[in-house]
């Protein structure tokens, strides 16, 4: 039964499993799907694969995929591979990522790269993006691929343009948007597209479904930079890590433009710094809370995800909308 909606302000946070719930069933269908598309006959890489596979993670593209699906019109045959492809080409992202950060964990756990070395984590990523590609054209999910294909494109443009930016430390609130829609926005929007699409939904709900999308990853990236200044929070990386590698994100951007000349200079100086030390990255991160500019991302995103629960609402109603509307405030909430 639907549950009652209300302002996401006013929506106590819901775990992800029941945020799942209404495609349990639809889940255990793309897990097959999933695994039959990473299979090699290579003995090295079906090993890795294997090692992927049982890391399994927490499959919110997916979910997204399916719920959005369900919310256009119905799973289909379609969606799994839409929700497939989205996975093969996210995980793909994952262990590159691993390889240009030499990460040798991710949420804990030994990174493909550290016990395989980086050979075959960029190997095995450019296998997964081929199988992904692949598994789009055997099908003739043009459609599909196209939606797909754009956002990892967006993903590698935003990157570059943050790395850019990262250099130069010439980070405006304009362009970390535009970063972040990029490296964040475009494959959650991918997931809302690619299953309104999947269900034969039209064009213009096809585009609803995007721009939704695109609202929650923006929140979602927010959440996650909101982490690197937040001691409490179980995000799974130090606080700093950040700054360390000189990125301004949302709360220190906002902090500094409500700084005064000579506070705003002498912080960009302590962020330019190549090495930090632990001194350094706590006056930054006291800075950032006392001057507002936490408070103030914060409330950026939680106007995200309810920007993007009032456009849920807009569907009609349905158990994948309100799971959908749960999402946008497990977003907002969440620890990790």
């Amino acid at each position: 039964m639907p549950v009652t909606l209300a302002p996401l302000s006013d929506t106590a946070p819901v775990g992800l499993k029941a945020i799942q719930a209404p495609v349990a069933d639809d889940l255990k269908v793309f897990r097959r799907h999933f695994r039959d598309a990473m299979r090699s006959r290579v003995r090295l890489l079906d090993t890795v694969v294997q090692y992927l596979l049982k890391r399994k993670g927490k499959q919110i593209r997916p979910t997204l995929v399916l719920l959005s699906a369900e919310l256009a019109g119905g799973i289909t045959e379609r969606s799994y591979r839409g929700a497939a492809l989205v996975e093969l080409l996210h995980t793909a992202t994952l262990v590159h990522d691993d390889v240009i950060d030499e990460a040798e964990t991710r949420r804990g756990v030994a990174s493909i790269n550290a016990l395989w070395k980086n050979k075959a984590g960029v190997l095995l990523g450019d296998y997964l993006l081929s199988r992904g590609l692949l598994l789009a054209l055997d099908a003739g999910d043009y459609d599909l691929l196209h939606i797909t294909s754009d956002a990892v494109r967006r993903m590698s443009e935003g990157e570059l343009l943050q790395l850019e930016t990262a250099r130069r430390l010439d980070m405006t609130e304009d362009r970390y948007f535009q970063i972040i829609a990029d490296k964040t926005g475009s494959l959650i929007a991918a997931c809302l597209a690619a299953g309104a699409a999947s269900a034969g939904a039209d064009d213009e709900t096809v585009a609803r479904a995007k721009a939704i999308g695109e609202t929650i990853g923006l929140a979602f990236q927010i959440r996650d930079d909101l982490f690197d200044y937040d001691p409490d929070a179980a995000a799974g990386k130090p606080v700093g890590l950040d700054l360390q590698d000189r990125k301004l994100t949302l709360p220190l951007i906002l902090a500094l433009d409500r700084a005064d000349g000579p506070t705003r200079k002498h912080v960009r100086r302590i962020v330019r710094r190549r090495k930090k030390s632990r001194a350094d990255v706590a006056e930054v991160v006291a800075f950032v809370t006392a001057s507002g500019g936490l408070a103030a991302a914060r409330a950026r995103m939680e106007a995200l995800a309810a920007d993007a629960a009032d456009a849920l609402r807009e569907f009609p109603p349905s158990e994948a909308r309100d799971a959908l509307v749960g999402l946008c405030a497990y977003v907002v909430a969440r620890k990790a």
